[in-house]
């Protein structure tokens, strides 16, 4: 059975289903769209579907045109829905009310209204992309970071991000094991080599570099005793057991989201 997918409009009931709301702009473009009251609970956007293939949720889109604040707490009750924690989210604002929409509520992206289609749309594409991830020979993309294997560059979110030759290779190896434990003594011998003679507290400068250049988008996490575990790229903040994700420095991405938030005001 081919699995389904649908994008998610979440706002004020009566006004889900208007002629310029999010919903009829979407499906008016072709996408098969579930609405969902602010007050209603989160598992009602999978009423009526197979459990067996789960929908996937390609984005949610939270439309409290003049109220961001309830925007941010419709978001916080979503994610404690299991289906929905790891799924890109837009806030919808009107362009007064945009001052007011918090860069820490959790959003991945904003999107004015009255909206223009296309651009709706094309957001909703990007949310997708930056929660995406895959590995290919010549790129790894986890995330908001791509890695050129080839050109032996990375970029978050776009920004290039200048790091040395083991720094990269660090990062190449670890998202080549993602999701999976890696010790110190196994970081030395594949990253540095059989020759180094160096210890193990090699291993923890460079992942605190990493970190501090990558930011939130990079969630190392650290196992005491064990190593490191590079987790999914929407795992950040996180706690997973034992794992203790370290997201301490905020980056070039820090910087970037500064000053696109002057901008906009």
């Amino acid at each position: 059975m081919r699995r389904r997918s649908f994008i998610a409009i979440v706002g004020h009931g009566p006004e889900l289903d208007r002629e310029d709301g999010a919903a009829s702009v979407l499906r008016g473009l072709g996408a098969e769209v579930r609405t969902l009251d602010l007050w209603d609970e989160p598992s009602r956007l999978f009423d009526d579907f197979p459990a067996d293939p789960p929908p996937l949720v390609r984005a949610i889109v939270i439309e409290a045109i003049e109220r961001p604040d309830l925007a941010a707490a419709a978001l916080r009750a979503l994610r404690k829905e299991s289906r929905l924690d790891e799924v890109g989210a837009i806030a919808a604002v009107s362009v007064s009310q945009i001052a007011r929409l918090d860069p820490a509520s959790g959003f991945d992206d904003f999107v004015l209204s009255p909206y223009v289609p296309a651009e709706l749309y094309a957001r909703i594409r990007m949310v997708e992309w930056r929660r995406s991830e895959f590995a290919t020979e010549e790129r790894v993309k986890m995330g908001s970071i791509v890695i050129d294997r080839a050109a032996r560059e990375v970029t978050v979110g776009g920004i290039l991000v200048p790091l040395t030759s083991k720094e990269l290779a660090l990062l190449v190896y670890l998202c080549d094991r993602r999701g999976k434990v890696v010790s110190r003594e196994e970081l030395l011998q594949r990253v540095w080599g059989d020759l180094y003679e160096g210890g193990a507290r090699t291993i923890d400068i460079h992942v605190r570099r990493l970190r501090a250049k990558l930011g939130p988008a990079l969630p190392i996490a650290t196992l005491r005793g064990a190593g490191y575990k590079l987790l999914s790229p929407n795992a950040e903040g996180k706690g997973r057991g034992d794992a203790d994700v370290d997201l301490e420095g905020g980056g070039v991405l820090q910087e970037a989201a500064s000053r696109k938030l002057r901008a906009v005001r």
